[in-house]
């Protein structure tokens, strides 16, 4: 029998099951066994803030519980969400010294946990991240920097990571993509909630023809926002409409093999399947392939944020998600 073209696994991250979970229809650990009842993992995602109350101070307990959790389940931690938080004190920004040591206290809760990848926020900065090489590489957990919407591999941030990351040299040192940046169009759920806030039809066009516009996606939400001021919109519809500039853009998915051997974990951003198999918004049929060509070996979390917009069921919308995933697997490989 021939061996598959790829060692590409699925998984689901607890944040999208927000809806679940702030509903208090279901405890955390509810919520981790239900992820292995449906078939939806083995990969199990999550955010340490969210999800335990003491982070990033894990107790021995907390630690003990967490892993004999995962080990009842059958699932396999696979990244830790940590956050960058640089105005923690709104007067003013943490000091380089202060975030390395914020950042520190969350890696080695990552470790603790059972975590091999720590997510982290492009807001720490190239240098915080360097000096935390060493710890990571101490505690055995690589640090991936998430490129999300409206950043791409080729952004001036995510570009200063990668020369320290060319500097440095460290295995430990990563990126996490989000499919989110590599979008064909604005999902149709954000286009329900405008509408249901009462946001006008001419501030919806002006958002999408922007959107779909060539050039920097900050800049044009700029100009956007200018625009609607101009205009004197209502400034709630401005800043709701502004989310569509930071939530999804335009990356080609080939992109992604400029960074692929440095791609630690992977956010399988989505915001719906419909009945024919396909998430309209995010074009899976052609990014999973380049992940498949590009040699990744890993794990990708189903990443629904469509929570954020509506009171659906986020168990459901991942079923959905992963059949897709392993559906254009298959013929990928």
């Amino acid at each position: 029998m021939a061996s598959p073209k790829h060692d590409i696994r699925l998984g689901t991250t607890i944040y999208s099951l927000t809806n679940e979970y702030h509903s208090r229809r279901y405890s955390f650990e509810a919520l981790v066994q239900k992820v292995a009842e449906l078939g939806i993992g083995p990969g199990l995602e999550v955010v340490g803030f969210q999800s335990f109350r003491e982070f990033p101070n894990i107790s021995d307990a907390t630690a003990a519980r967490f892993r004999e959790l995962v080990a009842k389940t059958g699932l396999v931690p696979t990244c830790l969400g940590i956050n960058a938080d640089v105005y923690r004190d709104r007067r003013r920004e943490m000091t380089t010294d202060e975030s390395v040591a914020y950042h520190r206290v969350q890696l080695e809760a990552a470790a603790k946990l059972g975590f091999p990848v720590a997510r982290y926020q492009w807001l720490a900065g190239p240098e915080v991240i360097r000096r935390l090489a060493p710890d990571a590489e101490r505690l055995g957990v690589k640090l991936g920097m998430e490129i999300h919407a409206p950043q791409h591999v080729q952004h001036p941030d995510v570009l200063a990571y990668r020369e320290m990351y060319e500097k440095v040299g460290s295995p430990y040192l990563g990126f996490i993509p989000d499919f989110g940046a590599s979008a064909r169009a604005i999902p149709e759920a954000y286009f329900r909630y405008f509408r249901w806030r009462g946001i006008g039809e001419a501030a919806i066009e002006l958002a999408v023809n922007m959107w779909h516009e060539e050039g920097d996606m900050f800049a044009r939400r700029k100009r956007f926002q200018e625009t609607g001021a101009e205009r004197g919109w209502d400034p709630v519809w401005v800043a709701e409409l502004s989310i569509v500039f930071g939530l999804f853009s335009r990356q080609p998915p080939r992109d992604w093999l400029e960074i692929m051997p440095q791609v630690v974990h992977v956010h399988g951003k989505f915001y719906g399947v419909g009945d024919d198999g396909r998430d309209a918004a995010i074009p899976y049929e052609e990014i999973l392939p380049v992940f498949v060509e590009g040699g990744y070996r890993g794990y990708i979390s189903s990443e629904w944020e469509g929570h954020q917009v509506s009171d659906d069921d986020g168990f459901a919308a991942i079923v959905k998600h992963h059949a897709l995933e392993r559906r254009v697997l298959a013929q990928a490989a």
